[in-house]
């Protein structure tokens, strides 16, 4: 449901090129939370737990995800 909603303007018209400009911008994001997440799953399977925080540096944008 909330796809939909953001593919509509204020006014409840369809607006495919906003909808389109918020899902490039949160691709990164889910990016990095599904890696994140990766990382822990392998870390309570190996018998470990992350102390702390994981930093991670995209080598395509050079954008820090702390």
């Amino acid at each position: 449901m909330k796809g939909d909603n953001l593919r509509k303007n204020a006014s409840g018209y369809s607006d495919p090129t906003a909808y389109q400009a918020i899902m490039n911008a949160d691709a990164d994001a889910a990016r990095c939370n599904k890696l994140i997440h990766m990382i822990k799953d392998m870390c309570d399977l190996a018998g470990f737990k992350v102390d702390g925080r994981i930093v991670l540096i995209d080598q395509e944008t050079g954008k820090v995800w702390r």
